[in-house]
């Protein structure tokens, strides 16, 4: 799957009369943790269909000819809409550029699905390294001396944790 989320949460009706009016959807787009919103006519979306035809086989758009007042209706073509640019998303593997430019995507990572969103820049090999020092992991509390006689274990025990809390420590 694309590390690409879509949604159509709203629209809204523009223009001073139903008859000169359109309707602009609300996008909201999701990429690796990062979201941005565009707004979009219905017109805008039956262009990028003509686009996404001359490289892909788009699925079907909602019908363009509907009446623009309807509440109910712009309700049914939003969904539509909204299931339209999932598909795509889900459908093909790799995402025409006029899909990402219509959603307003600059940077996209050409990595396999599997891989995280991270730098899209190439990074070397050692950068990629960690940079943190191992952590230290007891499989119990270290507080906690053992109930033994083995001195050696509790001098293991005591080295350790001189040397995590006082690592300047001198033994005399």
């Amino acid at each position: 799957m694309h590390p690409l989320e879509v949604s159509i949460p709203s629209f809204r009706s523009e223009g001073s009369n139903m008859e000169k009016g359109y309707t602009v959807f609300k996008i909201e787009v999701l990429m690796c943790g990062r979201q941005h919103t565009v707004e979009k006519r219905y017109s805008e979306f039956h262009a990028l269909h003509k686009m996404l035809k001359k490289s892909i086989k788009p699925p079907e758009i909602p019908s363009k000819h509907v009446r623009n007042w309807v509440p109910k209706v712009l309700e049914q073509r939003r969904l539509g809409l909204e299931l339209y640019l999932q598909s795509i998303i889900m459908e093909n593997e790799v995402l025409p550029k006029i899909f990402l430019d219509f959603l307003n995507i600059r940077h996209f990572p050409s990595l396999p699905k599997t891989e995280s969103c991270g730098s899209f820049e190439t990074e070397s090999e050692e950068s990629s390294k960690l940079t943190h020092q191992p952590a230290l992991l007891f499989l119990r509390d270290p507080y906690l001396l053992p109930v033994t006689n083995d001195t050696f274990s509790n001098m293991v025990i005591e080295g350790v944790l001189r040397g995590i809390f006082y690592p300047d420590f001198q033994p005399r």
